[in-house]
């Protein structure tokens, strides 16, 4: 076997160790770029080398590896690759900058235990190596503007959504400067500039609101306990906004069509997860969604300059109208 091959079955063994339900074919051709032949001689030579290997097969008849925790220790005596370890520091000062006081503490102590797993002159040669990784990735914390939230209101507000439980807010704002209290449901996160509890108030209409975390004074963590709408999905209620901000009575079809000269660039953004990008036969990019948000896209398209014509809807087209700069020296 190859060095190559050996460090592919090594990863695939990692892969059948760590998922609970195992790791099947699609997850295989998917990881490595294989295709299923391929990916099929991979898990024979996975149970020619770990006799504790097992498999199942699901309702949909797709067969899926696992290895038990032997195997489990196996991958542990590897110890964390310096690639590893960068990635995991990048993502640490990502959350940093983005002010993710809880995924900053979580990362930390992740990072701290499996450096403590490893011998001391292997850690310290992990270490350095990741420093050099990191210098020569030149990741550096890219300053922007963030609205600041309490740690203690973020962390009150997470307890809360992993039991679930009540949590009662002083939530100022309004005619209200000083706040007033309320106890919701709390549903989610949406995460952005500024970031939004999704929460039902307790006793109210039952339809969910969007509550600025940076408004929210006080959070106080309730023993009661609510049962949770089982139909209710975070990722396609976030859908329904360009941004975090979100209104019922704006959610429609928005058109965008981008002149040739920004056609290159506009294709390599993701303005909406289920946009539509249609190529114009005079090289023009077209790219179709429904949300709602029509100020937060207004404050993104201004950075496309006279490079971005807003097709629908019509509120948003006349609030643009007169603002698209052509002095511009760069696309965003």
């Amino acid at each position: 076997m190859s060095f190559t091959k050996a460090v592919d079955l090594l990863r695939l063994a990692e892969m059948a160790t760590s998922r609970h339900s195992g790791v099947g074919l699609g997850d295989i051709e998917e990881e490595f770029g294989v295709d299923r032949r391929t990916a099929q001689r991979m898990t024979r030579v996975l149970e020619e080398v770990f006799d504790t290997c097992t498999t199942r097969i699901d309702d949909e008849r797709r067969k899926y590896w696992r290895l038990d925790g032997n195997a489990a220790r196996l991958m542990l005596a590897q110890g964390i690759r310096d690639s590893e370890l960068a990635a995991l520091e990048i993502a640490l000062r990502r959350a940093e900058r983005d002010g993710a006081t809880i995924e900053v503490k979580a990362l930390k102590s992740l990072r701290d235990r499996l450096l403590a797993s490893m011998a001391r002159p292997h850690a310290r040669r992990a270490e350095s190596d990741a420093e050099a990784v990191l210098e020569a990735y030149g990741f550096a914390s890219r300053p922007g503007p963030r609205v600041r939230t309490a740690t203690v209101v973020l962390e009150t507000v997470a307890e809360a959504l992993k039991g679930p439980n009540l949590l009662t807010i002083t939530y100022a704002g309004g005619s209200k400067p000083d706040g007033t209290e309320r106890t919701v449901e709390p549903y989610g996160m949406l995460l952005g500039t500024r970031r939004y509890l999704v929460a039902k108030v307790k006793g109210g209409n039952g339809r969910l609101q969007h509550f600025r975390l940076d408004r929210i004074t006080a959070a106080r963590l309730e023993a009661a306990s609510f049962n949770r709408d089982p139909d209710f999905n975070l990722e396609a209620h976030a859908a329904r906004a360009f941004g975090s901000f979100h209104a019922d009575e704006e959610f429609a079809e928005v058109i965008w069509r981008f002149a040739p000269k920004a056609a290159a660039v506009a294709r390599e953004f993701i303005f909406h997860p289920l946009q539509e990008v249609t190529e114009e036969p005079d090289g023009s990019l077209t790219v179709r969604f429904h949300a709602s948000g029509h100020l937060e896209m207004a404050w993104h398209l201004y950075l496309w300059g006279d490079a971005v014509e807003v097709l629908a809807p019509d509120r948003l087209r006349s609030m643009v109208a007169g603002f698209q700069r052509r002095d511009f020296p760069a696309l965003p």
